[in-house]
């Protein structure tokens, strides 16, 4: 027994090509021949019907990897069976047996490999070893690689599909989901990537532990997915599940995962998302320059302002986020109930800075983004990229065209209120540069919440208000036709908010509007964009998030730009009464206009004195 435990641990570390599955002849799925597919034998996926199979974890794991620069850790870590289990088959033997079939010594492989250049730990549990199931010595090798991952300040990648939990090794394998859940909070603490990739299936224990703590989680197409197997459900439910229930496309539609991707586009998904989270490029300075000059306005009339912010053609927040990024990867769901797709949030690389992105996107098809109203999903999802983009000390950069957020009864029952909140208090303290930029409809709250930043750019025929003219109309008037009457007096043009202190760069568009050259549009925004994100990064957090609680805590102080702008109007008042004053001199009799000559008199009298 003990030479054989000995065989087992410092056996040949040559690595044995044994499939944990046989290779097929049909698709089951679709009885598609599979023996001359290059696909299926590469990758085992389908051709014909896109079903991916089990994959080895080897063969996962040369998929991801760079060639050659796999190095295997703590493969001698093997299970021993701690609580001599009785069942059908002794656990040793199924152990064995597993150790043969897949040519592996437990039901995790982990090591280090480069992926595209990027040094990164990588852990890959196989579904053929006892189901993927989570053990002692499994939790003990995740735990292992995620500690390697920060004494090496490493990103980390695991590729999931478990079963659950070893029930052989009882209680002691359910403490494995407290082990792991805690070893991957401290990469978090760290500031460290983790990007977890789901495969079929992944339930149970490991589900619910660290494979669902991850910065960035993606699914595997139609792989099943979820806290319970689908016949404990079924039992629950006390019917069938729905065809689509329980699968990667049903979680992200419910807000659970960031994107379903295929097998054969993981890896580049994978290089480019460690590129931007582990990039230690910033935009720096190359010649003292102080921010672009002010730009003069053209002086649209306030309503004309509201109609060129909601025209049909107007650029939309991804219509620019395409014309200024180098790459952009949208990330979904709210990790609670849904995916908001008015509220498009993201990686990006703008001028060869990674940053994080919030765009409320209301689509020229207005019916299939809700009309740019926002949902309190939207809002959620949206303070998963603010905490992200602080995590890693990337510029947020949020842009802003909403005509408010969703009123519906529904929205209010899933906590809209608090939604807005958290966005307004998380963007109040973010320990990282933040920029937002109003593009379009500023509407009220829901504007607001993603607007509390360093600074605030706003396009020139851009509106922010704090309700929608007609609204206003309605309550002063009880007349809708009465708003173009009524914009004017809510100074929501963008002069107006740059008088008052609430904006504090106009960005210049072209003559007409943005509509008429949105490429033009685009490119005048970038210039600004990054000259003003180069110009946050050059202060310290602790100074940012000190001058933005300033900022926002001057708003509405007559010490503030309100001041000069209620001056600017008393002067006007001033001058109105001077200029009367000397039309009534022409009236009035002499002794009365020789009032203010005598007030002179005395002051020139007590100036002798």
């Amino acid at each position: 027994m003990l030479r054989e435990i000995i065989g087992r641990i410092f056996g040949p570390r040559k690595r044995e090509r044994r499939p944990s599955i046989s290779l097929l002849e049909r698709c089951l799925n679709c009885d598609t021949d599979l023996t001359s597919s290059e696909l299926y034998l590469r990758y085992r996926v389908c051709p014909e019907c896109g079903f991916h199979y089990v994959f080895p974890a080897y063969e996962r794991i040369d998929s991801l990897a760079d060639e050659g620069s796999f190095q295997e850790i703590n493969r001698s870590l093997v299970s021993l069976d701690p609580l001599p289990f009785k069942g059908e088959a002794s656990y040793k033997k199924r152990i064995l047996d597993a150790e043969k079939m897949t040519g592996l010594t437990e039901a995790v492989v982990t090591g280090v490999c480069q992926i595209e250049g990027t040094l990164t730990v990588i852990m890959v549990l196989d579904f053929s070893f006892l189901g993927g199931s989570m053990g002692c010595v499994v939790g003990e090798k995740v735990a292992l690689a995620f500690e390697h991952a920060l004494k090496k300040k490493l990103p980390l990648v695991a590729v999931v599909s478990s079963g659950g939990a070893r029930v052989q090794e009882g209680i002691l394998a359910l403490m494995q989901m407290a082990k792991t859940a805690a070893s991957a909070r401290r990469l978090h603490v760290a500031r460290l990537p983790f990007i977890s990739i789901l495969t079929n299936p992944t339930t149970g224990d490991v589900y619910a532990s660290f494979a669902n703590l991850a910065d960035i989680i993606i699914a595997e197409p139609h792989a099943i997915l979820g806290f319970a197997p689908i016949k404990v459900v079924e039992q629950t439910e006390g019917k069938e599940l729905p065809t689509d229930a329980h699968t990667a496309e049903s979680h992200l539609k419910h807000g659970m995962i960031d994107c379903v991707v295929e097998r054969t586009k993981l890896r580049g998904l994978l290089a480019t998302l460690l590129d931007l989270l582990s990039s230690q490029y910033r935009l720096a300075i190359t010649r003292r320059f102080g921010p672009y000059p002010p730009i003069v306005p053209r002086r649209e009339s306030a309503w004309q302002s509201v109609q060129l912010a909601r025209h049909e053609e107007r650029p939309t927040s991804l219509d620019y986020v395409t014309r200024i990024t180098a790459s952009f990867i949208e990330l979904h769901g709210d990790r609670y109930y849904g995916d908001d797709g008015t509220m498009v949030c993201g990686l990006a690389d703008i001028g060869g800075e990674a940053v994080v992105i919030i765009a409320q996107e209301r689509n020229h098809d207005g019916e299939r983004r809700n009309r740019g109203r926002i949902h309190p999903e939207g809002f959620r999802k949206a303070q998963r990229a603010m905490l992200l983009a602080a995590k890693f000390r990337l510029t947020l950069i949020t842009f802003i065209d909403t005509p408010g957020a969703y009123p519906g009864l529904d929205a209010e029952e899933r906590g809209l209120g608090n939604a807005i909140a958290r966005c307004l208090a998380i963007m109040s303290d973010l320990p990282t540069p933040t920029i937002s930029v109003i593009i379009g409809e500023g509407g009220s709250k829901g504007a607001l919440a993603v607007g509390v930043a360093d600074r605030i750019l706003m396009l020139e025929n851009a509106i922010f208000s704090i309700m929608p003219p007609e609204r206003a109309a309605i309550l002063l008037y009880r007349d809708e036709s009465r708003a173009a009457e009524v914009a004017p007096a809510l100074r929501l043009t963008a002069q107006d908010c740059v008088e008052l202190g609430v904006v504090d760069v106009l960005v210049p568009e072209p003559k007409g509007g943005a509509h008429t050259d949105p490429d033009e549009a685009a490119r005048q925004f970038r210039r600004i964009l990054i000259s003003e994100m180069v110009q946050v990064r050059s202060a310290s957090i602790d100074d940012l998030v000190k001058a933005r609680y300033e900022k926002f805590r001057s708003m509405g102080r007559y010490s503030s730009r309100i001041s000069i702008t209620l001056s600017k109007d008393m002067a006007e008042i001033q001058s109105y009464l001077a200029d009367r004053l000397m039309d009534l001199r022409e009236y009035l009799p002499s002794r009365a206009v020789d009032v203010p000559l005598k007030e002179e008199d005395d002051e020139s009298q007590q100036k002798k004195s």
